[in-house]
């Protein structure tokens, strides 16, 4: 790996992990080239969302699962290891403790996610420990009054060899494949004993059987 190839941060509760997840993170990696490392964050105590319906252990073992066979898709467990609430903040500055200041991370993120984001804690200091990559949903367009909308007007980046070219400092827009799949609907599913295959990998679905995660029974 290049000293100086992105890190592309994909974080989520991956309660369970499925093939929408999986999909965004190999699209992102062909995105940004070969050289790049997409790192899924399984989040410990998030502040924004409910709080996950299995452990981190069991994510993390069902993440292990899901990315066999793939080299450039790995597992940041900083959060799930962290004790207490888990910021994203504190998650960038614990990441740039660990690459530098020259890297560049590129935390990805949702059209919702990005517009709450001056509610985030520290919000402003993101961006200055990565650029941000939103994720665009069919049919949305984006306000440009307000705050928000001045920080993407100080930080928009003009093509996403920005992102590449700095370590942080920059907003992008990205298009991916919507697979229309979600944690919440395999959970239920589970929850009225119907089978979520073909939604998640396999494995992932046995794991659940056997550790009768989320209402399942072990058949």
């Amino acid at each position: 790996m290049q000293e100086h190839s992105p890190i592309v941060l994909l974080g989520g509760t991956f309660d369970p992990i499925h093939f929408g997840h999986l999909r965004t993170a190999l699209e992102l990696q062909q995105h940004f080239g070969e050289m790049a490392e997409v790192r899924l964050i399984p989040c410990g105590d998030p502040r924004h969302r409910a709080a996950p319906k299995a452990s981190g252990e069991h994510r993390l073992a069902m993440l292990r699962l899901a990315l066999e066979g793939e080299p450039s898709l790995r597992i940041d467990e900083v959060e799930v290891r962290r004790t207490g609430a888990s910021y994203t903040v504190d998650t960038l500055l614990e990441l740039r403790q660990e690459v530098g200041n020259q890297r560049p991370l590129v935390f990805v993120m949702g059209t919702d996610a990005f517009e709450s984001l001056p509610k985030w804690r520290r919000w402003l200091e993101i961006i200055q420990l990565a650029h941000i990559m939103v994720v665009n949903r069919p049919g949305w367009s984006f306000c440009e009054q307000g705050e928000l909308g001045d920080f993407l007007r100080q930080h928009s980046a003009e093509s996403n060899n920005d992102l590449i070219r700095q370590p942080a400092g920059k907003v992008g827009f990205i298009t991916l494949t919507q697979m229309g799949i979600s944690s919440s609907k395999v959970r239920e599913l589970i929850g009225l004993r119907l089978s979520p295959r073909f939604l998640l990998p396999d494995s992932v679905w046995r794991y659940i059987r056997q550790h009768r995660l989320y209402g399942a029974v072990n058949a």
